[in-house]
């Protein structure tokens, strides 16, 4: 399995989820039409998770290297948080957003293919090459369902039970002890591919930048400052998240990073 494959892959995960999210809105009170939806729901996950798997297994390496390659990954990670908090919490509006947000992330997948190779550098072939970058996807991942709990409760004006402000705490709070694990194994990866810890290359700095944004948001939760502010935080919280993932790469500074992997 390849990216050649790859379109057929995301059309069919789209369509499930698309297809799922529309019997279950649109079939209102109809107990009948909830299974179907759910099982079209879980059907586009699994169809991503299932080329995911083929894909690394036709490669022969973790698909982990370039940014489409971590784009699969954040599509297939993020509906099964809705379908979490869902089944945890008795919550269903979340998915809705996490299945969006997997749905724009394989159309810009589709719209810009990605290159591939078998090969991986000798700085990827480190054993905490794939303990770092799955951690900190599954925090941004956390992180992103929590920006969009807040933007939830936004969009409603404050008011209802306020299910969204204690749901978006929670994946901040997880997202960030994710996020400061990811650190830690970059660190270790470091030390071990370019022999220190930590060098301020733009990615690391970014990173850690990243980092105190969201302990800012601990901090700030701790202080009981008003709901309001807090959901605004938490919900423009991921700009700065998306810079440490993938904005950085189209900064000046960054032609000289070590951690530009996208060329041999």
């Amino acid at each position: 399995m390849t990216w050649i494959e790859f379109p057929y892959a995301a059309l069919g995960a789209i369509g499930c989820w698309s297809g799922g999210s529309l019997l279950n809105v649109f079939g209102g009170r109809n107990g009948s039409l909830k299974t179907p939806a759910a099982l079209l729901m879980f059907a586009g996950t699994a169809v991503m998770t299932a080329f995911l798997i083929l894909f690394w297994a036709g490669i022969d390496r973790p698909p982990l290297r370039t940014l489409g390659e971590t784009r699969l990954w954040y599509a297939t990670l993020i509906p099964l948080v809705g379908f979490l908090v869902e089944y945890r919490w008795k919550i269903g509006w979340l998915k809705y957003y996490c299945m969006a947000l997997a749905s724009l992330f394989l159309a810009i997948n589709l719209l810009h293919p990605d290159v591939y190779d078998k090969n991986l550098m000798p700085a990827l072939q480190s054993v905490w090459f794939v303990p770092h970058v799955v951690v900190y996807l599954v925090g941004y991942v956390l992180l992103a369902a929590s920006s969009a709990a807040a933007w939830h409760g936004i969009f409603r004006g404050g008011g209802g039970s306020g299910d969204d402000g204690a749901l978006g705490h929670y994946l901040a709070l997880l997202g960030f002890v994710f996020l400061s694990f990811g650190l830690v194994f970059g660190a270790l990866w470091a030390k071990e591919a370019w022999g220190h810890y930590w060098t301020w290359d733009p990615k690391e700095t970014w990173a850690l930048i990243a980092w105190l944004a969201y302990l800012a948001y601990m901090h700030l939760y701790s202080m009981k400052v008003g709901r309001g502010p807090l959901r605004w935080y938490l919900a423009l919280a991921f700009l700065v998240l998306l810079v440490s993932w993938f904005g950085v790469n189209y900064l000046p500074s960054a032609a000289n990073s070590v951690h530009t992997y996208q060329t041999g």
